[in-house]
């Protein structure tokens, strides 16, 4: 009884100590964390799950058995703490983001370049036992941003005449968090199954604005200006289950899976549009609860096979963005058709340790990472599909001999590549944006260590 206690009040003030952690990485975030156009539409651009470890081995993680690092993806793994211990990770990430559109105007066509940096926190997480093959997993990770700053000019022959040079400008930032909890328990010794709930809350603002210059009419005109606010605060629930047919002390196989229930997001929305013209000033507020976005069902599957010296293993993710809203369709003011589409993504990764044990030569037991994926936006433009790829590595540095304890670095290089260079809006032939990014991770992975609640004796 005295032990449940210890506990129970030591999960209880580990939650309170994250809480200002919390609400500091919602107040982080709200900042911008991307740069991509096609973070106007809909959540937004979805970050990549998973610590500094699985995003620098492509992000897999659904089958990652391992007992000195909090897993994030599947809460099986969170019956994997071992007892009289506590996992702690924090990660920062930081990107450059590069987008190249070609311009057609005037029977010329101009290559259009654009850049932008980031560097946010991507995660927070600790991970504890509760009891014998029991544990307890808490996570605080960003799940979309929102970012991008676009304009388009109107060239017809009738626009220009009446009115002059008419100039819309589309501009957005915000994000949306995950909070996750959950339960693992082992009932045997290469078996492990967990539940979780995950809440979604954070804000979206997409603004847009039209402004008129080299007034070529009789001075009469109007310019808008509109902002749409999102707020989100909803609730999933996620199952995951992890089994060894070979869990040996030398090698382990290991198969995972998850799956995430989905649901309504129905996010609170409030539009403000103001209308300014020589005359007068007039402001309308527009109320509407009704957005019928839901977030998708989805399957994860995969393998990973360990030994001491490497770690490698494969993740398969299905989304049904498209079955969850068949119906919904948006265009932002841009007259672009923008729908959802159902998404598969292959995720791959390597760990190599060369001698984890090597007492003389601290780079043998430095681990090296790789790893790849590739798979497809959830949105369609116009009907076209968007790819996305990219290849990841990785160093994790242990801090003392035989410790759990890490500092660990990522790279990730990748790109959105939509499947047609062009695009028809307003029946006019518009480029499509092909992005290239890069992101750099910082993760510490810290009290991993089984003497940590062990009482100090002194003679």
């Amino acid at each position: 009884m005295q032990a449940l206690k210890t506990t129970f009040f030591r999960t209880i003030i580990a939650i309170l100590l994250l809480m200002p952690m919390g609400v500091a990485a919602q107040q982080l975030t709200s900042s911008v964390n991307t740069y991509s156009p096609y973070s106007m539409y809909g959540m937004g651009e979805l970050s990549t799950k998973g610590n500094v470890i699985q995003r620098s081995m492509g992000g897999i993680g659904v089958a990652m058995w391992s007992n000195n690092m909090v897993n994030v993806m599947n809460p099986a793994a969170y019956a994997l703490t071992p007892q009289q211990s506590f996992l702690f990770n924090f990660g920062v990430e930081g990107g450059h983001f590069r987008n190249v559109q070609d311009k057609f105007a005037a029977n010329q066509t101009n290559l259009v370049r654009t850049a932008y940096n980031t560097v946010n926190i991507h995660d927070i997480a600790f991970q504890m036992p509760l009891a014998k093959n029991l544990g307890l997993g808490f996570s605080l990770t960003p799940y979309s941003n929102v970012g991008y700053n676009m304009y388009r000019d109107d060239l017809s022959d009738d626009i220009i005449g009446n009115i002059g040079r008419v100039n819309y400008q589309y501009t957005g930032d915000g994000d949306v968090t995950e909070v996750k909890a959950g339960l693992g328990w082992k009932p045997v010794r290469s078996l492990a199954i967990g539940v979780a709930a995950m809440y979604y809350w954070g804000s979206i603002n997409r603004s847009y604005n039209t402004v008129v210059t080299n007034i070529t009419g009789d001075g009469s005109y109007s310019s808008t200006r509109g902002v749409d606010t999102y707020d989100v605060s909803r609730i999933k629930f996620q199952a995951g289950v992890m089994w060894n047919p070979i869990y040996q002390d030398q090698r382990i196989l290991t198969f995972g899976a998850t799956y995430d229930l989905g649901g309504a997001v129905n996010p609170d929305m409030v539009k403000y549009v103001y209308v300014d013209n020589i005359l007068e000033s007039v402001v309308r507020l527009e109320e509407d609860n009704a957005l019928p976005l839901r977030l998708p069902q989805q399957v994860s599957a995969g393998f990973f096979y360990q030994t001491l010296k490497i770690r490698v293993g494969a993740d398969y993710v299905y989304q049904n963005w498209g079955g969850r809203n068949v119906n919904f369709v948006e265009s932002g003011g841009t007259g672009v058709r923008v729908a959802y589409t159902d998404t598969h993504t292959v995720k791959v990764g390597l760990e190599l340790t060369p001698r984890y044990s090597d007492v003389a030569h601290y780079l043998n037991r430095v681990s090296y990472r790789v790893g790849a994926r590739m798979g497809d936006y959830y949105q369609t433009f116009g009907g076209g599909r968007v790819k996305q790829y990219a290849v990841t590595a990785g160093l994790g540095f242990p801090i003392r001999l035989f410790g759990r304890s890490s500092i660990n670095l990522g790279f990730e290089a990748g790109m959105r590549r939509p499947d047609s260079d062009t695009i028809m809006i307003s029946d006019k032939v518009a480029g499509t944006i092909r992005q290239t990014y890069y992101k750099f991770s910082l993760g510490l992975n810290l009290f991993g260590e089984d003497r940590w609640f062990v009482r100090q004796k002194f003679n």
